[in-house]
């Protein structure tokens, strides 16, 4: 199946952090609580006592961070196969993930969405993937700039995914200079991790942000603002980046927005 390689291509990245990062180390949870994003409480449980901007800590109470999780491949375990990330976004029907295009090009089928999984518990259920929306320009060349996608997830117990662990609303004109949180699962790991710190703009399609760890199975992981919307996900350029200290993102802006409606307009529970 086509994930397979995503998975591997995060995985190998060894390149170095850059040296700049330095300076962020010396910053103090003072300050964290400041740039943190979200309510105080959930601010709190994101950043961690002393974490520094730029440094990764992993989350194993995971109610802070119910609306990211993991995608696997079969049974949902300690040992299972999870190789991407994804967080809920804002929907009429509010059964809408977003990750990235390379997570998600090939069949759904045997995969599934598990929002706040940790420690080989999947404490919101389990959700199966339904539809997948792609942009044109990622199906027919894989451009970086389009490294998105939305995906549907069928109801569970006659419930809505938003309605059990709510959702993120979809920022497509975010200044690329922010402070963002950074939540994903790396292959590797039975809980996520998460990361605050500043994105930089690496090119005019392209975002950039250091948080340390960011390997394989974090792709597709939601770049998220103090307004508790996401911007990006990890993605883009070399489909996440070349080192798993530093990732990238595909800027969102209005092709993402129009792929967005494109996936409203095509999911299947509206027509039900």
């Amino acid at each position: 199946m086509s994930f397979r390689p995503s998975r591997y291509l995060r995985a190998v990245r060894t390149r170095a952090v850059p040296g700049r990062l330095g300076r962020n180390t010396v910053l103090t949870v003072s300050w964290l609580a400041v740039l943190a994003i979200g309510s105080t409480a959930s601010a709190s449980g994101l950043t961690g006592g002393g974490t520094a901007l730029g440094g990764s800590h992993a989350v194993h109470d995971t109610r802070a961070t119910s609306a990211v999780g993991a995608i696997f491949h079969g049974t949902v375990s300690s040992s299972g196969d999870h190789f991407c990330s994804a967080g809920v976004v804002d929907s009429p029907q509010g059964d809408m993930i977003v990750t990235a295009a390379h997570c998600l090009s090939g069949s759904t089928a045997g995969l599934s969405f598990v929002p706040g999984y940790h420690d080989g518990r999947a404490p919101y259920g389990v959700w199966r993937l339904g539809d997948v929306t792609l942009d044109p320009r990622w199906t027919r060349d894989q451009d970086p700039d389009a490294d998105v996608a939305f995906a549907t997830v069928l109801p569970l117990g006659g419930r809505r995914l938003q309605d059990v662990v709510g959702g993120f609303g979809l920022e497509t004109d975010h200044a690329p200079s922010a402070t963002i949180r950074l939540t994903g699962y790396p292959s590797d790991a039975d809980a996520p991790l998460t990361c605050v710190n500043r994105i930089t703009a690496y090119s005019a399609t392209q975002l950039r942000i250091v948080c340390a760890a960011y390997s394989g199975g974090t792709s597709g992981s939601p770049w998220v603002t103090r307004q508790n919307t996401v911007m990006g996900v990890i993605g883009g350029y070399e489909q996440g980046g070349d080192t798993p200290d530093v990732s990238y993102s595909a800027v969102f802006g209005d092709a993402v927005a129009t792929l967005y409606q494109d996936a409203v307009t095509q999911d299947p529970a509206n027509r039900s």
